[in-house]
């Protein structure tokens, strides 16, 4: 899409802006000039996984998904949740095709597990959208002894991707991410937050941490998954009035709550980026349906030689291969 010069720099000053662009401001201005929405009936008859779908985005883009049509397999944590989730889905677009399963994406010989038997259920998948998360207080590590942000984040999502490569061949991943990886730095030498622990953990900076090491794993992922005609973007939705936000960050809820958008308004361009026809490349980070810089400003931005050493430390704690950055 090529926006005209009045509207490009609007859309580039509301973005700088974060107020004007991040909360229900941005999409009512910018849907003047953004994509037109897919066309009815684009996913009939197509399979989209989206991870974390029991609630907040993670719901209101599975309900998107399946008002165009799709086959949506939902995942989560809790059966309970999930049942629900398949429900309200159900009551909202008559005829939905869902299909929920249990799954911790943060325990990766799990989440491993999960991927073959849906790609031997499900040999061609349209997408898989990574929108699982979490916000721990303090720190905590899984079972096979991982930071759970990062296994949550990062490390679950790449085994999974990796586990599903063939079924997705010709399709689509789509990683949600957050405008909160703007604030962070790659730390490649700690990822895990070891170090860093000494001096006080923070769940909202752990967050966002792994929030900037899934953009450069975009980056990453649609570099080497190009064989397979597989594209890849990162998408963040804004401000959007979820439990991730009221939740885990209570005072600037209360602080931004009436400019929130809501959490259809904050899926949107997880579900464009599923479904639309228009040509939108891999390796993107999207914004209210227009691509984005991956650094809000040129500055701390991650060298050739530390993103190599994240891939590396992807691949050797995940076990799944790749190619040497």
């Amino acid at each position: 899409m090529v926006l005209h010069d009045a509207a490009a720099a609007l859309d580039w000053l509301m973005d700088k802006s974060l107020v004007l662009g991040y909360t229900r401001i941005g999409p009512a201005v910018r849907r003047a000039w953004w994509p037109e929405d897919p066309v009815p009936g684009a996913l009939v008859g197509r399979h989209v996984l989206v991870t974390g779908g029991s609630g907040g985005l993670g719901l209101a883009t599975a309900r998107g998904l399946l008002r165009l049509g799709a086959v949506v397999h939902v995942t989560g944590r809790d059966e309970q949740r999930l049942d629900d989730a398949r429900r309200r889905l159900e009551a909202d677009v008559p005829g939905a095709q869902v299909e929920p399963a249990v799954a911790d994406v943060s325990d990766l010989a799990a989440t491993a597990a999960f991927a073959r038997d849906l790609a031997a259920r499900v040999p061609r998948l349209h997408a898989v959208i990574h929108n699982a998360g979490v916000m721990p207080q303090h720190r905590t590590t899984t079972p096979e002894g991982h930071e759970l942000s990062l296994a949550t984040h990062v490390l679950g999502p790449h085994v999974l991707t990796y586990g599903l490569r063939d079924a997705l061949a010709g399709g689509r991943v789509v990683v949600v991410t957050s405008g909160g990886a703007y604030g962070q730095r790659l730390d490649a030498d700690d990822p895990e937050w070891h170090a860093s622990a000494s001096g006080g953990y923070s769940g909202v900076t752990a967050y966002a941490r792994t929030k900037r090491m899934q953009l450069i794993l975009t980056e990453l992922w649609a570099r080497d998954l190009a064989a397979a005609d597989i594209r890849v973007n990162a998408m963040h939705p804004g401000w959007a009035d979820t439990p991730g936000v009221t939740d885990s960050l209570p005072r600037f809820a209360a602080l931004t709550g009436p400019l929130l958008r809501d959490a259809d308004s904050g899926a949107d361009t997880a579900v464009w980026l599923t479904a639309t026809g228009d040509p939108t490349g891999t390796g993107g980070f999207w914004h209210d349906r227009r691509r984005r810089p991956t650094h809000y400003a040129p500055v701390g931005v991650e060298s050739g030689d530390e993103v190599a050493r994240f891939w590396r430390f992807v691949r050797d704690e995940t076990g799944v291969p790749g190619p040497t950055a």
